[in-house]
């Protein structure tokens, strides 16, 4: 196959944005990330090896993908994971390197990171306030948090965006909060529209809409629309006199599968088309059985053919996967 022959699914949507897990372990226990019961972790031995995941990158690569987030769980929880961003930054072609984390050790390794080539991060962040913030990821380190942005910032990342998960009845009088967090900052925050995955609790009346999260902000804020591109997942607002940005992630009430440009690895080498289709296709035990690179490349072009053209309504949804959102990836 041609080295630059571009991923292309059968709607002739490209795609050249990968996201990879690279762990299915946290440091959190969030309680939308996961069930409050008991996880049992996977061996090692099942998860991919860094080397098995650069080779994956270099592969993708060659396809035309150029943008690479690593996620986890919590990515810096795996060994190594310096030796792999360092490895990836090398990687011909990937011109976006990025990485999202929770945040917590961020105050360490943030001039790091910018040295490593990491070009943006997004750090999950659902709560300003101390007290929501131990409540909703069972642990008391908001400060360690918001000390891992600032260092982000000051790091000269160039790219620094907060996700923040809205949820009914949990964190949406946050909503102004947060915008004037990123009024102060030359930062963007990121509200995402409340999904179901196992085991979080998921609603329809738990849903908060982009729309209704825009009534809440423009008393306070002046906003300028952004002009997007197709395959965005945020409607973006620049803060008018203020330092930073807003976006809404719409996977629920309005959705941007028509741009869709992402595919998903799991830390277990699952190739997934679409956030919310089962994983189809084991990379891992692809090349554990000795597939050549060029094999590994046809099995993802096939796979690539079964994406759906777009999700069903909210209403018509049901738990169309058997992961929590940790062991996806964020």
């Amino acid at each position: 196959m041609s080295e630059f022959e571009p991923l292309v699914d059968r709607f002739g949507r490209r795609h050249n944005y990968l996201r990879i897990s690279i762990t299915d372990r946290c440091n959190f226990r969030c309680q939308y990330c996961l069930p409050a019961t008991k996880i049992v972790w996977r061996p090692r031995e099942e998860l991919l090896s860094l080397e098995e995941i650069g080779r994956l990158v270099r592969v993708f690569s060659r396809c035309g993908v150029d943008k690479l987030r690593i996620t986890g769980g919590e990515p810096t929880v795996r060994k190594g994971w310096q030796t792999l961003l360092r490895d990836v930054s090398s990687v011909s072609g990937i011109t976006d390197r990025l990485m999202t984390t929770n945040g917590t050790g961020l105050a360490q390794h943030a001039s790091e990171l910018a040295e490593l080539g990491l070009t943006g991060v997004n750090i999950s962040l659902d709560s300003l306030r101390r007290d929501r913030f131990r409540e909703i990821t069972r642990q008391d380190s908001l400060d360690e948090v918001l000390t891992g942005i600032e260092a982000a910032l000051a790091a000269g990342i160039p790219r620094v965006k907060l996700n923040v998960v809205v949820m009914a009845g949990v964190n949406e009088d946050e909503i102004p909060d947060f915008v004037a967090f990123a009024n102060e900052r030359p930062l963007q925050v990121r509200f995402i529209e409340f999904m179901p995955f196992l085991g979080n609790g998921w609603k329809v009346d738990r849903v908060i809409g982009y729309r209704e999260m825009l009534e809440q902000i423009k008393p306070h804020f002046e906003l300028q629309p952004r002009d997007g591109h197709p395959s965005d997942v945020a409607k973006e607002f620049d803060l008018i006199g203020g330092a930073g940005s807003i976006g809404f992630i719409t996977s629920m009430t309005d959705s941007f599968c028509g741009g869709c440009n992402r595919l998903r690895i799991t830390a277990d080498g699952l190739l997934k088309t679409c956030l919310f289709l089962p994983g189809n296709l084991s990379l891992r035990d692809l090349m554990r059985a000795g597939a050549d690179d060029t094999e590994i490349e046809q099995a993802i072009r096939a796979a690539l053919l079964t994406k759906w053209e777009g999700h069903p309504p909210m209403e018509q949804w049901r738990q169309l996967d058997n992961l929590t959102m940790m062991e996806i990836g964020g």
